[in-house]
């Protein structure tokens, strides 16, 4: 495999399997990624074929049982506990399917959340959400609270979330699976638009057929496989 741009992310014979009494059980096997900064793929597949798994490793929020993630050039692995957390803050903005607003924030303090990881926000951070948030259409709700936005605003707000830190790589698992047509529709847009202005990676989990065809490529899992389509 020809390696990236600095900026990119390789993942080379990705292998997750867990214990049973009997052989063991693999969710995941020989998974090969590339992506360039600016990038997006599509992760296809039914629910429990491990595309959520496949996320979660990637994003450092479970470990691989063999093989290699490598984002920037940094293997995340092989930091240390403090390190693989500012890491992850800064490298990494992640999307689900349920939003996890603070519902006592409002919108704005939800997006600079991620800041106050990192001690003291920096100079411009407040100016950065609320340009987030204007892109998102939601400039206007940024002093309201959760319980006070609609499905597709929260969604929007955590999406601005997710790229505040100017990340590296954006990993979506099923943005859209809670919205009905319509709002999933404007809400893909959204984060393919500000995805391609930040020249972010995205790698997407998702059951939609529409929602993966706005990406740049697409893959399916299939008995823990993952082969391009």
């Amino acid at each position: 495999m020809k390696h990236t741009s600095p900026g990119g992310l390789i993942v080379q014979q990705l292998c997750k399997e867990y214990p049973t009494p009997g052989d063991p059980l693999v969710i995941l096997r020989d998974i090969e990624i590339e992506l360039h900064q600016g990038e997006s793929l599509a992760v296809l597949g039914p629910s429990g074929s491990g595309k959520s798994t496949l996320l979660n490793l990637i994003g450092t929020l479970d470990t691989p049982t063999s093989g290699k993630i490598e984002l920037g050039g940094v293997d995340p692995f092989s930091l240390e506990q403090k390190a693989l957390a500012i890491y992850r803050n800064q490298k990494i903005g992640f999307v689900f399917q349920e939003h996890y607003l603070l519902p006592q924030c409002s919108l704005l303090e939800n997006v600079l959340l991620p800041t106050l990881a990192v001690g003291n926000p920096q100079s411009g951070a407040k100016e950065r959400g609320q340009d987030l948030l204007d892109r998102m259409g939601i400039a206007d709700r940024q002093g309201h609270h959760p319980g006070e936005c609609s499905g597709g605003e929260r969604q929007r707000a955590a999406l601005a979330r997710a790229l505040m830190m100017r990340p590296q790589l954006l990993l979506a698992d099923e943005p859209t699976g809670n919205l009905d047509r319509k709002t999933a529709d404007q809400v893909a847009e959204l984060m393919l638009d500000v995805q391609r202005q930040e020249h972010t990676i995205l790698l997407l989990a998702t059951h939609s057929q529409a929602l993966a065809e706005k990406m740049d490529r697409s893959a399916e899992l299939t008995d823990a496989y993952l082969q391009s389509r």
